[in-house]
């Protein structure tokens, strides 16, 4: 797993980091097996059982490891980009996409609930806590705010207790 976000080594279906974070936003939408790649959590994948998972040994690697934590930033961004969503200097809002992107997952429940799930746990276990808290802050904000808000009750349960539960 960490030669897999170190960039050299392949997924179980022989992707690249880089060859994710580059496909569109239509393949990430269908494709179901690489967000627990670009996102470990403690908890083993029904979806992706050969994922890894995050041991001690590998949250210690990504807390001491520059480029580790870097990649996960990237794969952060690229999917923030992928819901509409930017990272600003004061934390996550909108992006210029988001008209085109909150019909995929902000208006109804959908499967990528459980993506933004998994996304706010792994940040937080691997080092990136302030990212997790702001994108926290933010979904949580946007599904208060936003009129059009689809997102359910058990969703938004999950999100607020996402980080103390990672």
């Amino acid at each position: 797993m960490l030669l897999f976000y170190l960039g050299s080594h392949p997924d179980n279906r022989g992707r690249l980091l880089a060859d994710i974070l580059a496909r569109d936003d239509l393949w990430l939408e269908v494709t179901h097996d690489y967000i627990q790649w670009l996102f470990p959590t403690r908890e083993a994948s029904r979806v992706a059982p050969d994922a890894p998972v995050v041991t001690r040994e590998v949250q210690a690697a990504f807390a001491n490891d520059e480029i580790l934590r870097r990649h996960l930033k990237a794969s952060f961004h690229r999917m923030l980009a992928f819901y509409g969503l930017a990272p600003l200097p004061q934390g996550i809002d909108k992006a210029g996409n988001w008209e085109a992107r909150k019909s995929n997952w902000f208006i109804a429940d959908t499967h990528n609930n459980l993506r933004i799930t998994r996304i706010l746990k792994s940040l937080n276990l691997l080092g990136l806590e302030k990212e997790a808290r702001a994108f926290q802050a933010a979904l949580l904000r946007l599904a208060e705010c936003e009129p059009e808000c689809g997102i359910g009750e058990t969703a938004r349960r999950y999100w607020a207790e996402a980080l103390d539960t990672a």
